[in-house]
Order: structure tokens, then C-alpha cells, then sequence
């Protein structure tokens, strides 16, 4: 082999050479590319991971564990049907209610539009329902009754029984027989016991019997420190429930256009029977405690339940419109009697009217 054809294998294998080393630099490049585009891959995983645990933190914080209710077919298209409760979120503009002038021991407090909690006073504690025990009978009732007009003959030991039992009566008499819509009246303007056991030993049988169905509502509400042993609230130890609790209950029947209409109805006449021709005039009980139901911030209460027996004192779960808004309001264990000033419409008044 001559020198110049050695020269020419020598260039050839050092073109070699460098051809191999540019090939490992661009295979170099190219893994150290692939590795960054995993790593940051990686990265925004993670980033999403976290976020993902955050927000679901945050909802389980915040939310109170409820099932998806179907409302039933009346249903009021300005309200979303969910008895969903949530905290108020850092970024929604705050407001302060304070419970430093309450009367009651406690009370719990809801925004309708998006069922922020606005005031907790001990919302989770355990109290005597009293007669807002008859916003569950009332709404199992409506959703029990096919026809609002079906006769209901009232028994005649029932009435004298309530009546032995101090009981606040709607004043319908033994062997009456009146159309089921006057006694879901009847239920709620006047308190009237004896049209809770009339509707109840009509749709179940008994007074028993109906509240299997009242408590199994109250599960389906996810009422989870609520139990009914009557459809009256007269006092049981085995009957109780939260402020919490009975705001979800009212969130859920709002829904319900007969409720509602009932709750925010002032005065109602029954229909004309023998031992009443002329009928009942039922004046709701809460409307008339109150002269005006207009606040001072320009708002008005819509309607309500108010209670008391000597174990729950004064009590109410009531519906305010202030603005745009509808707000849910619950109290209880306020001292006093129906003899004396009534301390849960005045705490009503009170918190109502902090909202501007």
C-alpha cells in the first residue's frame, strides 16, 4: 500500500470517528430532551394530583353529606333542588351575623340561592323539635296524599285524647269529616294536633305507622341526629333533632309547591260541615305574634313554624326574602312561654335585619 492510499484510510477513519462522536452527541441531546419532557410531564401530574386533593379537602370540609333528592313534581323553578349545605367560601363577600343578642341557645342559618351557611349557633347540637316537628309531618303528608280533596273522618277518641294530653288543637271535632287539604291547613297555620293524627291514621293506619314514614324521610334527608316518636312534637326524650337538621328538612320541602304555599299563608277557612257551617278560619300562628312581618332593612318574613313546649323552649324555623334573596332561619331554646314576649320571633327580627 502506497502513502497516499494509507493518507486516504486514515482520513476515511477519521471521518469515521467523528461521524460516530456526532451521532452520540445528537443521541445525548436527544435522551436529555426525553428526559426533561418526562420530568416536566411528571410535574404538572403532580401539580393536577395536588390540586385535585385540595378541592376534594375543601368539599368534604365544607359540605354536609347529602343524597340527590328528586323534588316532587311542584316545584318552584327560582329554587335549585338540592339539600346540599355548604360553607361559605373564602372568595364569597362575607357577612356577619352576630349571635351575641340571641335569646335562643341556638341557631343555624342559610342563604336559599346557593345554601351558604351565613350564622351557626351551635347548629349541631341535640335539641327538642317541639312543633317544627309538624314541618315533616306536613310534607310526608303532601307527598303521601294522592288527592288533596279525599274525605277524612276524624276519630272521635283521637280528638279526646289529644285534648287530655294538652295538645294545641285545630279545633276540628270527633266523627268530622273533612277534606285532607284542610287538615294540611290545619297542620300548620293553628298547630293543630288533631289534624297531624287525622292525617296520619288516614294515610298509615295509625299515628305509629306514619312515623316509620317520617323517620325514613328524614334518612333519605340525611338528617343524621334526627329521630321522630310523634307527628305533633308534644315532648319525648326519644325526639329530637339539630337546627341543622331541620334546615335541611325545610331546604327539601321548599321545593314543594304546597308547602311552600301553606308555610307563607296567612289565614285559611275550612270547608262548611255540619258541626262547623260556616266553616274554621285558621290564622297562621306566627303572623299572629307579628303586627308587621316587613323588616327595617326592606325585607319581610314569608312564613314559618314557631314551637315551645317547657323542654325546647321557644323554638322557629322561619323563611325571610331581603333583596333578591331568600334566607332560612332555624332557632331554639329560647327562654320564655307563649305567655310571655316570644323571644324567638324577636331573635328572628334580630338576625334578619343584619343583613343588608
Amino acid at each position: 500500500m502506497n502513502q497516499k492510499e494509507k493518507e486516504e484510510m486514515r482520513r476515511s477513519h477519521l471521518e469515521a470517528r467523528r461521524k460516530r462522536r456526532r451521532r452520540r452527541k445528537i443521541q445525548q441531546i436527544i435522551l436529555i430532551i426525553i428526559l426533561v419532557l418526562i420530568l416536566v410531564a411528571m410535574g404538572f401530574m403532580l401539580i393536577e394530583l395536588n390540586n385535585k386533593q385540595v378541592l376534594n379537602t375543601i368539599a368534604d370540609e365544607s359540605s354536609i353529606d347529602s343524597p340527590e333528592i328528586t323534588p316532587t313534581a311542584e316545584v318552584r323553578p327560582t329554587i335549585e333542588p338540592t339539600p346540599d349545605i355548604a360553607e361559605r367560601p373564602m372568595d364569597e363577600p362575607e357577612i356577619i351575623i352576630s349571635t351575641d343578642n340571641l335569646n335562643s341557645s341556638y341557631g343555624y342559618m342559610i342563604r336559599l340561592s346557593n345554601q351558604f351557611v351565613i350564622m351557626d349557633k351551635g347548629g349541631s347540637d341535640r335539641i327538642y323539635p317541639a312543633s317544627m316537628t309538624k314541618l315533616m309531618t306536613l310534607i310526608v303528608a303532601i307527598e303521601n296524599l294522592p288527592d288533596l280533596d279525599e274525605r277524612v273522618i276524624l276519630s272521635d277518641e283521637m280528638i279526646r285524647n289529644l285534648y287530655e294530653e294538652g295538645a294545641s288543637m285545630a279545633q276540628f271535632v270527633g266523627g268530622e269529616n273533612v277534606p285532607a287539604r284542610d287538615l294540611l291547613y290545619g297542620v300548620m297555620l293553628p298547630s293543630g294536633a288533631d289534624a297531624c293524627v287525622g292525617l296520619a291514621q288516614k294515610i298509615s293506619g295509625s299515628e305509629e305507622a306514619f312515623v316509620e314514614k317520617m323517620n325514613q324521610k328524614a334518612q333519605e334527608l340525611q338528617m343524621t341526629d334526627t329521630h321522630f316518636t310523634t307527628t305533633t312534637g308534644l315532648h319525648d326524650e326519644n325526639e329530637y333533632s339539630t337546627c341543622k337538621d331541620i334546615t335541611k328538612l325545610m331546604l327539601y320541602s321548599l321545593n314543594n309547591e304546597i308547602f311552600r304555599e301553606i308555610l307563607n299563608t296567612k289565614s285559611y277557612t275550612t270547608t262548611a260541615t255540619p258541626p262547623h257551617p260556616n266553616g274554621i278560619v285558621f290564622e297562621n300562628s306566627l303572623f299572629k305574634q307579628i303586627a308587621d312581618k316587613k323588616l327595617s332593612n326592606g325585607g319581610i318574613i314569608e312564613g314559618g313554624k314557631t314551637g315551645y313546649t317547657s323542654d325546647s323552649g321557644l323554638c322557629m324555623a322561619s323563611l325571610s326574602k331581603i333583596g333578591e334573596e331568600e334566607y332560612l332561619l332555624v332557632t331554639a331554646h329560647a327562654d320564655g312561654s307563649p305567655q310571655t314576649e316570644q323571644y324567638n320571633i324577636t331573635d328572628a327580627f334580630t338576625v334578619y335585619n343584619q343583613i343588608k
